[in-house]
């Protein structure tokens, strides 16, 4: 945004009435945010994000007539700048990184406290990863990988990035906390990307934890 002051634009897509009430009146609360819309299930959702072209789309992934991943999916493949942030009940969820891997920025749970989901939406809509620390931790209980033979082995100070990378931290923090350049920095993520075979920041700190890299 041109205008760092304007606030964070936002589409909730969830099937309660309730949940997108409650949602609603949180962020309406706020002059940091403004809701443009919502819808009752992923197409819906997508149709929207297409025509009101939200920062921050919070999508919830078991809906009738249309699932959050199936939305993602489409988010993605439309290349809508919008960004994604995943709300679920469950920490449990096995969408968990088929959401992350379709495109989502972030997943985060709908008991997270207010101050966490403001921030949370801040941080996808400045495009940074963000993992509530529960799911962070469940997603290690996921089906894993094989461990990768040296090919798709990091190096300690690519697993060092990625861990910053997993926290939310932007290359210039990341860069400031490890004493190197930013180019440096994104050249470690090139490296890291390709070894995890990973489109994106989100999806590498998935695999990671899938893998057992991070946890």
């Amino acid at each position: 945004m041109a205008d760092h002051t304007a606030p964070i634009t936002l589409l909730i897509v969830d099937d309660h009435p309730v949940v997108r009430d409650g949602l609603r009146g949180m962020f309406a609360a706020s002059e940091d945010f403004r809701v443009l819309g919502e819808a009752a299930d992923g197409v819906h959702g997508v149709a929207l994000a297409a025509e009101l072209d939200p920062d921050v789309v919070l999508m919830d992934l078991r809906m009738p007539g249309g699932g959050g991943v199936e939305a993602i999916t489409e988010l993605t493949r439309r290349r809508l700048r919008s960004r994604v942030l995943v709300l679920t009940t469950y920490d449990t969820d096995s969408d968990t990184l088929p959401a992350i891997e379709a495109g989502a920025t972030g997943y985060l749970l709908k008991d997270a406290p207010r101050d966490e989901l403001f921030t949370a939406v801040s941080a996808a809509a400045a495009g940074r990863t963000v993992l509530s620390p529960a799911v962070a931790s469940r997603l290690v209980t996921h089906v894993r990988t094989p461990a990768d033979d040296g090919a798709t082995s990091l190096s300690s100070r690519e697993q060092d990035v990625l861990r910053l990378v997993a926290e939310g931290t932007s290359n210039r923090e990341i860069a400031a906390a490890l004493f190197v350049s930013e180019a440096t920095v994104k050249t470690h993520l090139s490296h890291i990307f390709a070894k995890l075979g990973a489109k994106d920041r989100a999806a590498a700190v998935a695999t990671a934890y899938r893998r057992g890299i991070l946890g």
